[in-house]
């Protein structure tokens, strides 16, 4: 009874948003009425109803997956949405095919529902290389319209079961998902992103499977349901979608034959690291004292084994050895690294490993997968998932990840690509594990902005900028490819007021941060004796980056990030102040951020300062609404934020 009470009010609370949409197949004249969806007014198409089976035919043992879907198309934008374009998988004895294809446009005309079916003759097959790209098109689709799409792919290729998508462009009501799958056959099973289940059942269905004399298995079966789920909108601070998009993923782990065997396709981390230890790409290439014998210069085999001697033997490695832009895990060879000087991330990460443990140093590789890769697989071992590797030392004590692949690093930087939450230690001697990727420091950027001398016409004024940690890099990057053109886009960059002198301050590639000194002149408005000057001459935030009505994944800083601005005004002793900015002082929950704006006298000097501190470099979806508030307080100041000088006769 208990079961059928859910079902009952989960059905009143759907229709409740659902607005006239039901997740069935037909079509009805209520939901051809219905052009809004209140839940997401921005959505250009909504899936009504978005339904799958997979199980393994009896008598072929293929793997069939049958697919429905339901669409509203909402907005001009969605129409696009009636082109469908279906990948086949191509192998060397095995092709994907794709059968019963139907496919239905509904349109309300005049007050009766017409409809139009898509012919055979408007599907096609484009043969590629690796895919059979089956490809429709639906008739008589507009705004309005609703259409259906039926079809079923068939499979040999089994290591991979049909992976399902609750999530994606549009906004869906209900997607469920049903799957059958022979108890000789093991998957381990991954739910990604951060929206829950509303249904998860999982049975028996007894001798589902016949394989004739040799006998027959049972199946484990599961239904997943998913309702009112959100589409995917990418926004800023993120990394790649498929790290957050809902969906169900399988891996093949386990073959059980019938007689007895058993085939274990998804290895142990041991195997892994037993694997890779003597694998020619990676733990052939490690810690070959005799590889690198006559490679560092005596200068710095000189030195004493410390800190200084690590950061030589990096910066040795960045000055003479050039990235390819590649990042494979294969064919990697320190050999033609140290022939040709220029290589992939592995071959340069790795030749850096053994110069510093041929002195002495304890160094770790550490697998990642970088932040457009996707995140690594946790459950189980997949090696595929692995594109990067940088290293962790630990000198007197503390602990230093290091990628010598970017000249504009400094010692213990690794680049932003590689900024993806954790990777895998390899340790040979004690077995590997998994590392958080944890950037301690906070990088920033500041401003201290000094106006010093009102004319009746102009200011005068001079701005100390210092960019530190990943705000350096492309500043660092720039200013030594080409400074003149660096100067140049910075006076573009600054709109509001006119650069008289740009100097850059101790430049060196490898430095922490990046100084600069801009001398400048503006206009403020004068009206009368009066003049009105919006402070923030340099904005941080021209608008808020957080836009969507709501977000399901996480906001992916990468880093810990401070912005701070400070503006100095000598009043000397011919300007009086008659207006400035309220103070503001406004916290993101468990003290996870900070913004503060204030202002004070001393000395004949009106001081402002203005600071925003993102504390954590990921912020779960949670936040979200604070963030987005946070920031549209954090804009509004740099907008409408005035002073009010009088200037004395």
């Amino acid at each position: 009874m208990k079961h059928y009470i859910f079902i009952a009010l989960a059905i009143i609370s759907f229709q409740g948003i659902s607005q006239n949409f039901f997740p069935k197949m037909s079509v009805s004249q209520i939901e051809l009425k219905t052009n809004r969806y209140d839940t997401d007014t921005t959505a250009n198409a909504l899936v009504i109803y978005d339904y799958g089976k997979s199980f393994f035919d009896s008598e072929t043992f293929w793997l069939r997956c049958q697919i429905e879907q339901k669409i509203k198309i909402l907005r001009p934008e969605g129409v696009d949405r009636g082109q469908y374009e279906i990948k086949l998988y191509k192998g060397k004895s095995s092709k994907e095919r794709i059968k019963n294809i139907k496919a239905t446009t509904y349109n309300l005309e005049n007050g009766s529902v017409k409809t139009s079916s898509l012919k055979k003759d408007a599907i096609f097959e484009i043969e590629e290389e690796k895919y059979t790209v089956v490809k429709f098109v639906l008739p008589e689709v507009k705004v309005g319209s609703i259409i259906t799409v039926s079809y079923e792919t068939q499979s040999r290729f089994i290591s991979k079961y049909q992976p399902w998508y609750f999530q994606g462009e549009d906004p869906v009501i209900y997607s469920e998902y049903n799957t059958s799958i022979p108890g000789n056959y093991q998957y381990n099973i991954k739910l990604v992103g951060e929206i829950p289940l509303d249904t998860e059942e999982t049975g028996i269905e007894k001798e589902c499977v016949d394989f004739g004399y040799n006998g027959s298995a049972d199946c484990s079966i599961a239904k997943y349901v998913m309702w009112n789920i959100p589409a995917y909108k990418p926004e800023d601070f993120t990394t790649t979608a498929l790290n957050y998009m809902s969906r169900i993923e399988y891996e093949l782990s386990v073959i059980k034959g019938f007689d007895g065997s058993v085939d274990k396709l998804t290895k142990t981390w041991a195997d892994v690291d037993k694997e890779l230890r003597t694998d020619k790409d990676f733990g052939k290439q490690i810690s070959k004292k005799s590889l690198v014998k006559k490679v560092l210069p005596s200068e710095i085999i000189k030195l004493e084994p410390n800190i200084e001697k690590a950061k030589a033997i990096y910066k040795f490695v960045q000055d003479n050895y050039k990235w390819n832009k590649k990042y494979s895990r294969y064919d990697v060879s320190i050999k033609n690294l140290l022939k040709e000087k220029i290589g992939s991330i592995f071959e340069i990460n790795l030749l850096l490993e053994n110069l510093l443990s041929s002195q002495g140093f304890k160094i770790y590789p550490i697998l990642i997968s970088t932040r457009a890769n996707g995140l690594a697989t946790k459950v189980y071992p997949v090696l595929t998932d692995f594109n990067y590797v940088i290293l962790k030392t630990t000198i007197d004590g503390k602990d230093y990840l290091l990628d010598a692949t970017n000249p504009y690093l400094s010692f213990g930087e690794i680049p932003f690509r590689t900024l993806n939450q954790y990777g895998r230690l390899m340790d040979f001697e004690d077995g590997s594990y998994w590392e958080d990727i944890v950037i301690e420091n906070s990088s920033y950027r500041q401003h201290r902005v000094l106006l010093d001398d009102f004319t009746s016409v102009s200011v005068t004024g001079k701005i100390e900028s210092k960019f530190t940690g990943y705000h350096a890099h492309n500043s660092k990057e720039s200013y030594d490819k080409n400074a003149n053109a660096y100067k140049e886009n910075k006076a573009e960059q600054y709109e509001s007021i006119e650069v008289t002198s740009h100097d850059v301050v101790d430049f060196e590639k490898d430095n922490y941060d990046f100084k600069e000194l801009i001398d400048f002149e503006f206009e403020p408005e004068f009206i009368g004796n009066k003049i009105y000057l919006n402070p923030f001459l340099i904005k941080f935030f021209e608008h808020n980056p957080f836009k969507l009505q709501e977000r399901t994944y996480p906001i992916d800083f990468g880093y810990k990030d401070t912005y701070s601005y400070t503006m100095l005004i000598e009043l000397g002793n011919d300007l009086k102040i008659l207006e400035t900015p309220k103070a503001l002082n406004i916290k993101l929950p468990n003290d996870s951020g900070s913004f503060t704006f204030n202002t004070s006298i001393q000395n004949n000097i009106l001081t402002l300062n203005f600071k925003v501190s993102f504390d954590k470099a990921v912020y779960s979806s949670n936040y979200y609404s604070y963030l987005k508030t946070f920031m549209n307080r954090v804009v509004d100041i740099q907008k409408n934020a005035l002073v009010v000088l009088e200037k004395q006769e």
